[in-house]
């Protein structure tokens, strides 16, 4: 939970994404406690309903499961719909604006994919 908040956007959509990633990166698994909302209160300073809205979102999509007088819980399935959805939105957010401009510049496939490998290795140490 050490990641720093962004005054940029939204605090509970930050809490949502913050859990999301914990399950997405294994450090949360099906049938873990998720962190409570009194932790992550005291841990990032703010407000009660502000780490509930974002708790309350995951529970509803069937991410998270509260168990009651116990906490919170990941629900079976729950890394595999937030990586389907995480896949999805990255097609939407990149990979279409992409593939548009490309098509302007006269860029083929072949040169997209070469240009992918050749970023993507520039990555590495």
């Amino acid at each position: 939970m050490s990641k720093p908040l962004d005054a940029n956007k939204p605090i509970f959509v930050q809490v949502r994404e913050l859990i999301e990633d914990q399950i997405v990166n294994d450090q949360l698994k099906e049938g873990d406690q998720a962190p409570s909302t009194n932790q992550l209160v005291s841990f990032y300073k703010i407000n009660h309903a502000t780490v509930s809205k974002g708790i309350n979102q995951l529970v509803d999509e069937g991410i998270l499961f509260k168990k009651r007088g116990i906490g919170m819980f990941v629900a079976e399935g729950a890394k595999k719909t937030l990586v389907q959805q995480r896949k999805k939105s990255f097609v939407d957010n990149f990979i279409v604006g992409l593939v548009q401009e490309a098509k302007k510049l006269g860029i083929t496939e072949a040169e997209i994919i070469e240009l992918i490998k050749t970023t993507k290795g520039s990555d590495s140490p």
